[in-house]
């Protein structure tokens, strides 16, 4: 044990030694590059420094560059030395770390002077370094800005960064850089269409632009070529767009399903109108924000993962608040609607009033946590967005896990005999009004889990339940009052629906054509897509 413990040491030993040394050997090649600055031959020394600055490839050497851009690099007469000014002009910082490295003493400084063309290679010397970052997303977005730019002074420093890349999608991509460059400098026909070629296999918005760009410059053979490359890109584009807005349909649907599902429980056993069903939502979503509050105040480095812990969180909160409201008030309602409906709606305004009171009317901030940020590209001009993506597996699954609850559990055995005949399950002994209270407590519960999605996508407000509240009954009066199945299928209808109307109607008339087309459907059949059937449901 002692051998192999004094066997590590010395590995991580000799590691930390060589990680040193390498910075060091860094250090000092990008010193030897800073003094050739001032070799004494005018531009020209400055041109070679820049050169070796560039040749270094160290993110150290960008603070002397951007120095010598802005005027702000000086060389000390009384040590021969280069240093960079502070904002302020009064301090010497050192051209490598940037630490401090003096007073700035106006007589014995001179300024290097430098002119367009050593701007240009500047810039070239910088982009080059990018290109060859370690870091791999540094490297696409240099290649992208060159991509988009076109500018020809990146050429010399792409061809260079090209020769030595090992990344397969960076290689492609830079290459297809290279390809806008030719495009925006080159006349000859043969390096015209091979760039045509290449820029196109990209077919995405930023590929078209630079074709578009290149319109009017070229004729004959290539112009054909370029217009049939930018009529291809336009067709695919138009294909990619079908399928995002099925993908943002369904993501509408994954938020619709979570918001109904629950109202379509309540609405199905109890035949109660719960006008305070948003407020659960919102309920859920004030849970999310005072959970993460609580992991940021007492467990810093657990707070990624608390969005998990706010999940039972929210189900309890806005559970135990919707058990509370049918045992106090919705009980002594039953078969009255029309005073049901006012009631509920009056427990609403309570509790979004409540909310304000607590927390305040000012939006509050529910930060995505990193597994569930950025997005994942399918193809070019196509990609999911990871939190949207996340939002529908979790939509689905709680659909699930409600299904099979329903089917395979007593409550959920007992939820559906209540459903389809009260009578006669309260004559097998089945307690209906306890399982009135545990529905609508499942409902509001599933209601708050909607609000901790909502949470990553929407506004966390005193309001925000009021923004699903008419959208949750389209799609249970849509579906078939009480049935799951006629949830999920209206969720999904509707939700698609609407993301193909708006960028036609706008999202306002969008929502009026979706209400006209639901109330049409009604007339036709009465109890949606999927009646339930049974003597309560069908007296």
């Amino acid at each position: 044990m002692a051998c192999s413990f004094m066997t590590r040491l010395i590995i991580i030993l000799a590691a930390f030694v060589f990680m040193a040394g390498q910075s060091l050997a860094g250090e000092v090649a990008v010193r030897a590059a800073i003094a050739k600055l001032a070799g004494g031959n005018g531009y020209q020394s400055i041109e070679d420094g820049i050169a070796a600055l560039g040749a270094t490839g160290d993110p150290a050497a960008a603070l002397s560059l951007n120095a010598l851009s802005d005027g702000r690099l000086v060389l000390n007469k009384t040590d021969n030395k280069i240093y960079v000014l502070d904002a302020s002009g009064a301090k010497l910082l050192d051209p490598v770390t940037g630490g401090a490295a003096g007073e700035a003493a106006g007589a014995t400084l001179e300024k290097l002077k430098i002119k367009n063309s050593i701007r240009r290679k500047i810039s070239a010397a910088l982009s080059g370094m990018t290109l060859l970052a370690k870091d791999r997303n540094v490297r696409l977005r240099a290649v992208q800005t060159i991509f988009t730019s076109a500018d020809a002074t990146q050429l010399e420093a792409l061809e260079s960064a090209i020769a030595v890349e090992s990344d397969n999608e960076i290689k492609i991509r830079m290459a297809q850089a290279r390809a806008a460059i030719t495009l925006a400098t080159s006349k000859d026909k043969a390096a015209l269409k091979e760039a045509i070629g290449t820029i196109a296999i990209r077919a995405d918005r930023e590929a078209l632009k630079v074709l578009g760009n290149a319109i009017g410059k070229v004729d004959g053979e290539t112009a054909s070529l370029l217009e049939s490359s930018i009529s291809g890109i336009n067709g695919k584009l138009r294909l990619w767009n079908l399928v995002q807005n099925v993908w943002y349909g369904l993501s509408l649907s994954s938020v619709l399903l979570l918001a109904a599902i629950g109202l379509a429980i309540t609405f199905g056993v109890m035949g109660v109108i719960n006008m305070a069903h948003g407020e659960m939502v919102m309920l859920g979503a004030y849970s999310t924000y005072v959970v993460q509050q609580a992991f940021n105040a007492y467990l810093p480095s657990a707070a990624p993962f608390a969005l998990l812990a706010a999940l039972p969180a929210a189900f309890l909160v806005s559970g135990l608040v919707g058990v509370l409201i049918e045992r106090s008030v919705i009980r002594h309602l039953y078969g009255r609607p029309l005073e049901t409906l006012l009631a509920t709606w009056g427990i609403s305004l309570i509790l979004q009033q409540g909310t304000r009171s607590i927390f305040g009317p000012t939006n509050k901030e529910v930060v995505t946590p990193h597994w569930m940020s950025g997005s994942m590209e399918i193809v070019a001009g196509l990609s999911l967005t990871m939190n949207r993506l996340i939002i529908l597996l979790f939509a689905l699954t709680v659909f699930t896990a409600l299904m099979i609850m329903m089917r395979k559990s007593a409550i959920g055995l007992q939820m559906r005999a209540v459903t389809q005949n009260r009578a006669m399950a309260n004559a097998m002994g089945i307690r209906s009004r306890w399982v009135d209270a545990m529905t609508f407590g499942l409902g509001s519960g599933i209601a708050g889990l909607a609000g901790v999605a909502l949470s990553q996508i929407d506004n966390v407000s005193p309001n925000l339940g009021q923004s699903y509240i008419i959208d949750s009954f389209l799609v249970v009066v849509f579906g078939g009052v009480g049935n799951l199945w006629g949830t999920f299928a209206g969720a999904l209808t509707l939700g698609i629906a609407n993301k193909f109307l708006e960028p036609f109607a706008g999202a306002v008339l969008a929502k009026i054509f979706i209400l006209v087309a639901v109330i049409l459907f009604i007339q036709k059949k009465p109890r949606g897509l999927f009646a339930l059937k049974g003597r309560w449901v069908d007296a």
